[in-house]
């Protein structure tokens, strides 16, 4: 009679064991894991030029580990618990910031800034979906918001499971901690390593955390220092018809070729033969050529930089001193001027102010972009949206660059008979040799191109980026093909144009990032004048610039900030002259 209850007694007995060995393995091994995120946050080094994550990071000693145990053993058991959950959320933030600083490294060049690279996240997410597809973007932009949730929430959480693990084995931990002690101070006298850039006695994330603070102060330091920098124009108040009186009855073009760097001259076959090619086919066209190179303040990308470096004469290397230039120089608008006026005088505003109309073509703009009039003084904006193309997008570039310069001409150059309008200056942004470099368009016959439908004809025939991003050196290659077809875009359009006043400047905005670049590259940029008429080339002829559209290795090199004086003073008067 008793047979089954004892069964049934001992089946759920067994059931309730097996259920109390199951929660203690999880245990064990959430507990393990905790300890091991822990560990990768105290040890994993700062991301350098190259850097790559190595297990031999966690052979280390981390002396902030050895005081936080120290501090939690001593700690009243409340004050542990917050202490714990406090240097969780710590250890979490700059686990974030190694893998920000690791992309800006490998893209960018230069470490995360704490103070404003945060403002880019809109623009990268756009240029992810632009470059490689939403199929692409979403999932990779999903990921990366996980990724930094996660390391916020779970690292605090990690944090308090290991400190209430250290709180319940009081004398093991404090052997632990005199142990480690001892090591660390041995190994950091004796300089013992794991690696040549691995010690064994590790500080890293101390480290990380003074260098983040230490750039939160170096920022607020580097706006006063800029801030006083943005007024000392010397140019500001030249009168018009002191203003590149040298150029008076020509059209001016400035056109920048994406990512068009040092690496493109010195490493791609491609680039080699449109630049010789080019030189060339332009002299056969009576077109003469300058080059020299340009020390961009970016690099990898944020093209903007650049832009408004070589517009303004300043130096701005970061998005900060962009947004100080933009604001601060909008509110130190003189009294006397009229309203859109800045306290920097523009290359743009330069030729305004002399009777230019001045206009900007920017192919990939989507939306309104109200500083091209108000700061650089543009009288007219074209973008995507009005430039009317009717043809299929190639990779980031929503149109072909060849289609860029044709619509310009169309909508400026050819507006109005010869004498019949004044003299255009224009900023044209070149973007088929913007990353990803692939699908890649090919040069029409310039009178074919109308609204850009005929490209249609291209749509699905080049190598796709997923056959070119298969490899290293596919990358590269697609990298020089499309440069070389942005300058052979520039070179035909010279050779189909009637206007014989015109004069270019061409030249690159940055470098491409480390893939192509590879680590410890320059920041130099090819810049070229082409122009017809030999009397302009007179005029820099003392800028020992050479021959031809192609730079060499012991060419001139300008910081990309003095290109805006030394131009004015070349083809107009000097301040006070």
């Amino acid at each position: 009679m008793t047979t089954e209850p004892q069964h049934s007694s001992q089946a759920s007995s067994q059931r309730s064991s097996q259920r109390s060995t199951r929660r203690r393995v999880l245990g064990h091994v959430l507990t393990a894991a905790a300890v091991l995120l822990v560990w990768v946050a105290l040890t994993t080094p700062m991301p350098t030029l190259g850097w790559s994550p190595t297990p031999l990071s966690l052979l280390r000693i981390p002396v902030e580990g050895i005081v936080v145990v120290a501090l939690l053993l001593a700690l009243p058991a409340v004050v542990a618990r917050w202490f714990a959950l406090a240097v969780g959320l710590v250890l979490g933030v700059l686990l974030v910031v190694r893998v920000l600083d690791a992309a800006f490294l490998d893209t960018l060049y230069r470490p995360f800034n704490p103070l404003t690279d945060w403002r880019y996240a809109g623009s990268a997410t756009e240029l992810l979906g632009d470059s490689a597809g939403p199929v692409t973007a979403v999932p990779a932009v999903a990921a990366a918001g996980l990724l930094v949730v996660g390391l916020l929430t779970l690292t605090p959480l990690a944090a308090q499971r290991v400190g209430r693990l250290v709180r319940g084995h009081p004398r093991a931990g404090l052997r632990t901690v005199m142990a480690a002690a001892a090591v660390w101070a041995v190994c950091a006298v004796l300089g013992i390593r794991t690696a040549p850039d691995l010690p064994v006695a590790a500080s890293s994330a101390a480290s990380l955390a003074a260098h983040e603070v230490t750039s939160v102060r170096d920022g607020v330091r580097d706006r006063e220092a800029f801030a006083a920098q943005i007024p000392v124009d010397a140019y500001r108040d030249s009168p018009p018809g002191d203003l590149l009186t040298a150029l008076r009855g020509k059209d001016v073009v400035i056109v920048y070729v994406e990512s068009y760097g040092r690496v493109a001259v010195d490493g791609s076959p491609d680039v080699a033969r449109a630049l010789t090619a080019g030189t060339s086919a332009l002299r056969a066209s009576g077109w003469t050529a300058r080059s020299a190179w340009l020390t961009s303040p970016t690099f990898g990308g944020v093209s903007w930089l650049a832009h408004s470096t070589l517009q303004s004469g300043l130096w701005v290397s970061s998005q900060q001193r962009y947004d100080q230039l933009l604001d601060t120089a909008s509110s130190q608008s003189s009294p006397g001027e009229s309203s859109g006026s800045t306290a920097r005088l523009t290359l743009a505003r330069a030729f305004s102010r002399a009777g230019w109309r001045t206009v900007d073509v920017i192919p990939a703009n989507r939306r309104d972009w109200p500083e091209g009039k108000a700061f650089y003084g543009y009288d007219e904006v074209y973008d995507a949206r009005t430039l009317g193309y009717a043809g299929p997008g190639f990779g980031y570039a929503p149109m072909p660059d060849q289609f860029t310069l044709a619509a310009f001409d169309r909508l400026e150059l050819q507006r109005h008979p010869p004498g019949g309008r004044p003299p255009v200056m224009a900023e044209i942004d070149l973007v088929s040799s913007h990353v990803p470099w692939a699908p890649l368009p090919r040069l029409v016959d310039w009178g074919s191109i109308g609204n850009g439908s005929v490209f249609l004809e291209q749509a699905g025939q080049a190598t796709p980026r997923d056959v070119v991003w298969a490899t290293t050196q596919g990358v590269r290659t697609a990298y020089g093909q499309t440069v070389a077809y942005s300058l052979d875009s520039v070179v035909s359009f010279l050779q189909a144009t009637h206007d014989d006043n015109l004069v270019a400047v061409v030249l690159g905005d940055h470098q491409p990032i480390s893939l192509v670049s590879g680590d410890h590259a320059s920041h130099d940029v090819p810049v070229s004048v082409v122009t017809r008429d030999p009397a302009v080339l007179d005029r820099i002829a003392g800028w020992g610039w050479q021959d031809g559209l192609r730079p060499g290795p012991t060419s001139t090199v300008w910081p990309m900030d003095r290109f805006r004086d030394r131009f004015l003073s070349a083809f107009g008067s000097r301040p006070g002259g």
